[in-house]
This record gives structure tokens, sequence and C-alpha cells, in this order.
């Protein structure tokens, strides 16, 4: 089977208009001229554009079709174009894996086709096509070591769009979904991606809102298993009484309501993964329980003595420090021993240097692209007030809370235009225990004094930026700093070069 791709670029959208100087476009050119069994074309556009040109493609061409949306934030970000088209090529690979491969190169932007040229040399080889009014449609010979030198000429590059697209780069598809460019999160994925390929339990920790479910989904898809059910499971939100029943399964008249048989979550997870959320919610009497299935890979249904066999991957998560539970005798140590084979540490929000303003304008593109035309007439922007008040605020739900006040935000304000009074007041006003956080801590192996005082300098930092209206001088005498170099150099020091800009 012979699959052609492309980005839809605007010459052949001139050419769905009927425009004489684009002719068929790149795109019906190319299916003119060549025959393929499939087609895959990737869509940036407004949505009358692309449903214009789906029908006038349909018009031009018998050889079946389909339009993906592949939203970018800009046509020339290399790194968001890579991950659309790598995410996309793993779903066609995996329901057609002997597909030879063709990418376009014409439609669209220089991006796209430095993308393509790089997809093609480094993960899955195919043949590059370009077309032209003048020169038909030929392909492209590109030698190997062309690309071998164009990705180190990239890492040498300072600006930081280039180098965020080398970063990605490297980072699989299946982690598309989490938006970052901080070293932090770097070596976290990095880490989820090394485990990934190993059959071994793996355990978050990580505050609220910090996005565990996010990770254990993509650890799946990067696995051995990704063919295989993904099965989630809130231990906090189970019945006590049900637990049993609803990670096992029961067999019919177990108890008073079991009045058929029920199969339990992790055999409907068999030969997959199964994800247990707020795994120190668990009481002790079903951690047994668990222990034994880890041990033996074998269930047993409430009201059955037949032990079933099954395969289960098992990635854990929790808010709590586990160990202090252990010691506290709210949780089996030798259980916590055998869901922390491979234990990672998500790092909230406020240690993520340089990821906040990312997932602002992600969450706020995201909603204009849902939205504008639709509830909303023109795309919702942030003032700098506005953004330096999202920036200073503490977040202590994380790229959760962060998620839900840019939509909170969209709603409540109704001009464009969102203003510093629109964002104080979507915030909430509850106090966070700062103190609380910082002092009491449990002394363990999760502990670390060093990113504790990074904590509260950057909480203090924020916090006199705050109050004297981004005057780094004032700024400086209201935390006992020298001057205001000394002040820009602790911003830098702890990661908030972002407001060092301001």
């Amino acid at each position: 089977m012979k699959i052609l791709l492309a980005w839809i670029g605007f010459t052949d959208v001139h050419a769905s208009e009927n425009d004489p100087k684009a002719g068929l476009g790149p795109i019906g050119q190319v299916l003119q001229s060549r025959k393929f069994d499939r087609v895959v074309l990737f869509d940036n556009l407004k949505k009358e554009q692309s449903s214009a040109y789906q029908k006038w493609l349909a018009e031009q061409t018998k050889i079946p079709f389909e339009i993906r949306s592949a939203r970018l934030s800009s046509p020339t970000e290399f790194g968001e174009i890579y991950q659309r088209v790598i995410e996309n090529i793993v779903k066609i690979k995996s329901k057609y894996p002997d597909a030879a491969l063709t990418f376009h190169l014409s439609p669209g932007t220089p991006a796209m086709a430095a993308v393509w040229i790089i997809v093609s040399k480094t993960r899955f080889p195919a043949e590059l096509i370009e077309s032209s009014i003048q020169s038909g449609v030929k392909t492209v010979a590109v030698p190997f070591e062309i690309t071998a030198e164009f990705i180190p000429d990239l890492i040498r590059q300072t600006d930081k769009q280039l180098e965020k697209a080398v970063k990605d780069f490297s980072t699989a598809a299946e982690f598309g979904d989490i938006i970052y460019e901080s070293s932090q999160m770097h070596e976290t994925i990095e880490l989820a991606q090394a485990v990934a390929l190993h059959n071994v339990s793996v355990l978050i920790e990580g505050e609220s809102g910090t996005g565990k479910e996010l990770f254990a989904k993509a650890i799946h898809r990067s696995s051995p298993r990704q063919a295989k059910p993904f099965v989630a499971v809130n231990c906090g939100a189970i019945p006590l009484e049900l637990i049993e029943s609803e990670l096992f399964g029961h067999k019919k008249g177990a108890f008073t309501d079991a009045k058929e048989n029920r199969t339990g979550l992790f055999e409907e997870a068999n030969d997959g993964t199964i994800f247990l959320d707020e795994i120190g919610e668990l009481p002790l009497r079903a951690q047994v329980r668990l222990l034994r299935v880890l041990q033996e890979n074998q269930i047993t249904p409430v009201g059955d003595n037949k032990p079933k066999n099954i395969n289960v991957r098992v990635i854990s998560a929790t808010n709590r420090n586990l160990l202090t539970e252990v010691s506290k005798g709210n949780f089996r140590e030798d259980l916590f021993y055998r869901l922390a084979v491979f234990p990672i540490y998500l790092p909230p929000l406020r240690e993520r240097s340089g990821d906040l303003q990312l997932l602002i304008k992600h969450f706020l593109h995201n909603l204009n692209s849902e939205n504008t035309g639709n509830l909303w007439k023109a795309d919702k922007i942030l003032k700098p007030d506005a953004e330096k008040t999202l920036i200073n605020h503490q977040w202590a739900g994380n790229v959760r809370e962060l998620q839900n006040t840019i939509l909170r935000l969209c709603i409540m304000t109704k001009d464009p235009e969102i203003t510093e009074r629109n964002v104080k007041k979507a915030l909430f006003s509850v106090k966070d225990k700062f103190d609380e956080r910082i002092l009491n801590r449990s002394l363990g192996s999760s502990f670390s004094l060093p990113k504790i005082l990074g904590e509260v300098a950057r909480h203090y930092l924020k916090r006199a930026l705050s109050e004297t209206n981004q005057n780094k001088s004032r700024a400086a005498k209201l935390v006992d700093l020298p001057n205001y170099q000394t002040f820009d150099n602790w911003l830098e020091k702890y990661g908030l070069r972002e407001l060092n800009d301001k």
C-alpha cells in the first residue's frame, strides 16, 4: 500500500477557489500524475477553508483521502509541526504497518518541508517528492549527511524556537500531549521514556494537578503494551465495601447486590496497563489483596475460589508521601516496594522554569481554536498586566488549576482583551497553606532542602515584584537584597528568567 502525506497549503486552497495561477495546487497536481492507495492530509486551516477544499478535492480524485486536523499555534513552530506529524504517522503505521510512505514537500511552509525531511531520515523512511506547474512532479534526493548535519546546526542556534524544535525531535510522539520546555520536565520525560520499554511497576509521585494520569497514558502508549487496554482507576472514589469487587470482580450471589457475574478492572486490563490513581487511599484490606495479585499474577473474584491468571502492568500514582504513610502504618511496606520499582516525581508548576507562559499560550490557543467564530467572535488575548498577574500566582493546583482558570477567564470576559482585573476576579482567593507545606514536610527519600529553599525564594521574589508593580529596585529592598542587579541574579538563579524580561 502506498500512502501520500502532505500539509494542505494556501496554494491548494487557492486551487479549490479556481485561482488560475494555482492550477490544481501541489496536492491536486500529484494526485493527477501519480498513483496512491490512500492520501492523508494535515489541516491547519480555518474550518470553512478546510470544508471547501475537501469538497473540491473529492471532485478531482477517486483516491480515498482523509483530512486530519493538526492545529498549530504557528505554521512555523518546528516543535509543534514535528509533534503533529509524528503522532499521526504512528497512528497510520499502526493501522497500515506495511505501508510505503511518500511525503510531499511543496505544500505548506518551509518549516513543514524541513520536518518532512528530518522525519524521513530519522524515524520513518519515506519517498520525498515536490511539484510545480513548471517542472511537474519529481522525487527529491536528500543525502542522509545533509540531515545529519542539519540537527547539530539547529542545536547551535540561540533562537529559542529552534532549540525547542530540536528537543522535541528527541521526544516520542506518545508524550506529545505534555507541554513543556523546562529542563525539569525534559529530564522527567526522559526517565518515563526509558522505563516505558520495561515491564516494571511505576509509581508516579506529585501534587494534585501535575498530570499524573497524562504521564501514565504516555508511558502505556510508549510501551510494548500500547495496543492493549489502558484502564484508569481512582482508588479514592470507590466505596470501601466495593473496592475488591471493582478491582477483582465477583461471582453472582457473592453478596446481596451481586445479581450477576462481574469482570473486575484488573481482568479488563489484562495484557495491558492498569493505572491506580490515588493509591494511598486504598484501605489496608485491599492492599493485602493487591499485594497477592502482584506477587502471583493471579486474581480471585469475590465469592469464587478459582484464581485467574492475568498479565497486567501496574502504574500507580499518589499525591501523598507513601513512605510517611508506611511509617504511620497506613500503607504496607511490602506493597510500597512492589509498586515503586521505578518511582517518577512530577515537579509542581512552580518548579518548572519557563513552562508557565508556554502553558498559558497553549490553553488560550486551544480555546480560541474551538470557540472563535462560535461562542465568541474574536480571539481572546491577554494584556501584558493580565499575563503578569497569572505568572505571579502560586498555582497550588498546578496545571489543572491553570487550565481551568484560563477557561474561566475566557467565559467570564466578554471583550476579546483579558485584563488584570479580569484575571484577579477569575483566580481563587483561597490562601494556600504555604507555611505548612514548607515547614511540616516529612524527611525521607523525596525530601530535598534545595528544592524547598527554591520554593521559598520563588514565592517571595514573585510577591516582591507584584507588590512593587515590577519595580526591581523597590522589590530588592523588600526582600533585603542590596540592589536590582542582585535581584536579577536571584531571578535567574531560581528559574524566573521570564520575570527578568518584564
